[in-house]
């Protein structure tokens, strides 16, 4: 058994090796503005008509001011007629219980624009990973099939664990139960909140586990999700952060794509080519993802099939 799934674990990397050698388009707008999210939004060419639609954000840990306010979302949230969807966290905050995450959602004015649902508030199922060295499924959310397309809506920024945070993540550890969230972090050691901090994973192991993660929801949701990425407020600390470093980075824009594997790497290129200037320090944020090896995680994810590291970038402006 265990020769038959290197095989096929060996067959599915060869495919996506093949797979992800196709340029794949990212469109760029350095508008931040409501407009321009449903312009960009529009630009992917794949409409949420007729769909039960789950736009997937942060809801921001209290404390933390750059989460993508409701002000910014609510024209796109409005244009796909979706609910506003998150998870519990796995650490201790006011998102980690549902009572605390209601009241979080509700300071941050979340509710105030849309339907809101946190997708473990009555449990969890498991989804299909095709990437299973670490993980052997992905844990997320009871509330998961109320919806046949998903906007992944990420805000682009530093994290403390895993040098950066962008659709991947936005996909893995953002959708994933609270539960799920500990076996990620565990990269399959532990699938239970209470055993997360006795059992972190080495970590490439950790990013590994995190885009076979995300292409277990892309594969859920096959061709209806597409992914946004707006560089605004980028700390070198995540959302998940109640008191994050100081932001040093200029806003830079919107970017999108159907291919998350190619956002990302835009996005984390756009960090790295960028000339630094007086308020516009990127070597903060260039040491966070380099410390972490943060771009492992694009890099495995292209491996394993769920994207192409080559691409091309489309100014929707003019």
């Amino acid at each position: 058994m265990k020769t038959r799934q290197i095989l096929l674990i060996a067959a599915a990397l060869l495919l996506g090796t093949a797979a992800s050698s196709a340029k794949s388009t990212v469109y760029m707008t350095r508008e931040i503005s409501p407009d321009a999210l449903v312009r960009i939004y529009k630009a992917l060419g794949r409409p949420a008509d007729g769909h039960r639609v789950a736009v997937k954000i942060s809801t921001g840990e209290g404390g933390n001011p750059n989460y993508l306010k409701p002000t910014l979302i609510r024209n796109l949230v409005d244009s796909v007629h979706g609910t506003i969807v998150e998870c519990n966290t796995a650490y201790n905050g006011v998102r980690n219980t549902f009572e605390a995450h209601w009241k979080t959602v509700r300071d941050h004015g979340f509710d105030s624009i849309a339907p809101v649902d946190l997708m473990d508030e009555e449990g969890q199922m498991k989804i299909p990973v095709r990437d299973r060295r670490h993980i052997k499924y992905d844990i997320v959310g009871s509330h998961l099939p109320r919806y046949t397309y998903m906007v992944n809506l990420a805000h682009f920024k530093g994290h403390a664990m895993g040098g950066y945070g962008g659709v991947l993540k936005n996909a893995s550890i953002g959708v994933a139960s609270a539960d799920g969230k500990a076996y990620i972090h565990t990269a399959g050691k532990a699938d239970q909140t209470e055993q997360l901090w006795d059992n972190i994973a080495p970590q490439d192991s950790f990013l590994e586990s995190m885009a076979a993660a995300a292409q277990a929801v892309d594969d859920y949701f096959g061709e209806n999700i597409v992914y946004i990425n707006v560089m605004n407020n980028m700390s070198v600390d995540c959302d998940c952060a109640a008191h994050p470093s100081e932001v040093l980075l200029e806003d830079y824009g919107i970017l999108a794509s159907t291919d998350p594997v190619a956002l990302d790497k835009a996005c984390v290129d756009i960090i790295f080519n960028m000339t630094p200037a007086d308020g516009n320090d990127n070597a903060p944020l260039i040491e966070r993802i380099n410390s972490r090896h943060g771009t492992h995680t694009i890099d495995h994810a292209s491996a394993i099939g769920l994207g192409s590291l080559d691409y091309e970038i489309v100014c929707i402006d003019n």
